[in-house]
């Protein structure tokens, strides 16, 4: 017998309205200085849109600890905020496209792979956040051969998506630790 898909295993439905709004705020504040953060660093390689995506590390937890319209929320916070704290409003425009297609595709997903499989969901989540970021890309500058771009964007989305969703199966059992308590290491 296998886990539960991860959207069944909430333990946020349990919370009070306080605490979830409580642990919201703070995972759109970790998302948003993981995000500045992460701006501030050169690329890990020399090919335009490539970066690691930690923040989208948050979203998984929020989605999968708290749910999908949460997690809508604190992505929504982190790309607006995101945006002013960099100033820049291509900023913006890529964050907006990427999140949107790679939050869709893990609404999506979330309850068709148990806890365990949550990197598959990651997986698929990054591929869609290149994909969203791509054809903002195109739209923005009106060049379709920016597409030449995407098997390096499919490749780094898959390492990157198995990276991030491994650091948020870590952070969602970190976290159900401290949820239930010290009595019950």
């Amino acid at each position: 017998m296998h886990a539960p898909p991860a959207g069944d295993r909430n333990p946020g439905r349990t919370m009070s309205r306080t605490k979830r709004l409580a642990l919201m705020a703070a995972l759109a504040a970790i998302a948003l200085t993981i995000f500045v953060a992460e701006a501030q660093l050169p690329p890990p390689v020399p090919i335009p849109g490539i970066k690691l995506g930690l923040s989208n590390i948050v979203t998984l937890v929020a989605m999968a600890v708290l749910g999908r319209r949460e997690a809508g929320a604190v992505l929504a916070v982190r790309i607006l905020l995101g945006s002013v704290f960099t100033g820049s409003v291509s900023a913006l425009i890529f964050s907006a496209a990427g999140g949107l297609f790679a939050y869709l595709v893990m609404c999506l997903t979330v309850n068709l792979f148990p806890r365990k499989l949550l990197w598959v969901v990651s997986t698929f989540a990054a591929l869609a956040h290149n994909a969203g970021q791509l054809a903002a890309a195109v739209w923005v500058s009106g060049t379709p051969s920016i597409l030449v771009y995407a098997p390096a964007l499919v490749a780094s989305g898959v390492v990157t998506g198995v990276f991030t969703g491994f650091g948020a199966m870590y952070l969602i059992r970190a976290l159900e630790r401290l949820n239930r308590g010290p009595a019950s290491k």
